[in-house]
């Protein structure tokens, strides 16, 4: 109860600092950014095998605000699509969705911000899109809140929108920037049923000698237990670090949420799988160029009875000018096919050539996987990734051209391309 009374004063305090606070108009700046996607692959239809897939997206973000980042600001940012092949692979030819698009305004003064609009929310156990409004601000010297509250977006074709919403917040208590301590809380309602209502910790520490603590649990209000524990702890010696963590899922408590339909991992649920996850990756630069980084983590499934280990190698050379090649060894172990393989994967990413060479920059992936037993017939799979761009109008505009060619136990072969055409623009308004 005290929690809701504080976030709630938040609330009109906030609101009164938005409408009777200082509005003055300042310099502003438009940027616009635009990309344009084309893709090419095959599958098969209702109507039709092998048929050509051939959607285009466009990708637009539109931003106009004050290059100190304090007063009023607008930001602006959705996609389109439109299948050029029309062979009914997607059940609408065109498809679109505003993926934010909300007013800002923000004011050193207790670092108050405020959003109205369609937005995604990152509040602790929140991580979601909604049409509402948030606020934030600190609260003295030793705390800070957030409050927000709206329609959830994902629940918007769930039988319309009438009897859904969400509402939730963060209380923070932090210390000379040595610790932060943050409650959270959410609650959602579909057609007037609760779908989801969650409550949740975070924790992080700065420690002596560079080292720090980071921490999150999150409690299933419906189901009355917790869903996750993730905490890691990162060490710094020398020049090497190292970040051990453990991490503990319950599929009942994280996924099951009463009449959330919208979450499209709800089935997992029903499996009552309990995961633990304990590994640590090492990281050593080796001079200027070269990092190698170890990889260690053993998995838990208690209803699939599997213990898996999993060990990796990394290394990677980079330059000055963030050209860089790699390579990868890594072994998992379990006793599920799915969870015993070795895998191989190199990759590389180069933007340094002459003024002859007709590209800006080439990249490659390229993964193989080799299976210990049988899946669907099947002993390996190959990922393989090439990419080539070049840059136009003071770098302005981007081409980039890209393939990819896969085989796995799940699909024979499968061949995609791509182009893309990205342009930013800006000036002052």
């Amino acid at each position: 109860m005290k929690m809701k009374k504080r976030l709630g004063s938040l609330l009109w305090i906030g609101l009164a600092a938005m409408l009777c606070g200082p509005m003055t108009v300042t310099a502003a700046e438009l940027s616009i950014q635009s990309d344009t996607l084309l893709r090419v692959f095959s599958r098969d239809t209702s109507t039709e095998n092998d048929a050509a897939v051939m959607p285009t997206y466009e990708y637009l973000q539109i931003d106009i605000e004050n290059p100190e980042g304090s007063g009023l600001s607008f930001h602006l940012y959705g996609w389109g699509r439109l299948d050029l092949a029309d062979n009914d692979f997607y059940s609408d030819a065109t498809a679109g969705e505003l993926l934010y698009g909300y007013m800002e305004y923000s004011q050193e003064q207790a670092r108050f911000n405020a959003r109205l609009g369609r937005q995604h929310i990152f509040e602790g156990v929140s991580n979601d899109a909604i049409d509402g409004l948030r606020l934030s601000s600190e609260l003295g010297r030793y705390f800070s809140g957030s409050l927000y509250a709206g329609q959830p977006v994902a629940l918007d074709s769930e039988n319309g929108r009438s009897g859904d919403s969400i509402y939730g917040g963060r209380l923070a208590h932090h210390l000379l920037g040595r610790y932060t301590l943050g409650t959270s809380y959410k609650k959602s309602r579909n057609d007037s049923d609760d779908a989801e209502e969650m409550f949740g910790i975070d924790l992080s520490v700065s420690l002596p000698s560079d080292a720090s603590l980071e921490g999150f649990s999150k409690y299933n209000l419906e189901s009355e237990d917790w869903g996750e524990h993730s905490y890691q702890l990162f060490l710094a010696f020398d020049n090497m670090s190292l970040r051990p963590y453990f991490q503990k899922f319950k599929y009942e408590d994280y996924f099951g949420t009463g009449a959330n339909s919208a979450n499209p991992f709800r089935f997992l649920a029903d499996t009552g799988e309990e995961l633990t996850v304990i590994g640590g990756d090492l990281t050593i630069p080796v001079g200027d160029s070269w990092v190698l980084v170890a990889k260690a983590k053993a998995y838990d499934y208690q209803i699939l009875d599997d213990s898996s280990q999993y060990y990796a190698v990394q290394a990677t050379w980079s330059s000055e000018a963030h050209n860089q090649i790699g390579g990868e060894v890594a072994s998992m172990t379990g006793d599920v096919a799915q969870n015993d393989y070795y895998l191989v994967r190199l990759f590389t990413y180069w933007d340094q050539f002459s003024d002859e060479v007709p590209v800006s920059f080439i990249s490659g992936d390229l993964v193989y996987v080799g299976f210990d037993k049988e899946i669907y017939g099947e002993d390996r799979s190959l990922f393989v990734s090439l990419g080539t761009g070049k840059k136009y109008l003071d770098d302005a505009l981007e081409l980039k051209l890209s393939g990819d060619y896969s085989s796995d136990p799940y699909f024979d072969e499968d061949f995609r391309g791509m182009l893309t055409a990205s342009y930013r623009f800006g000036r002052d308004l």
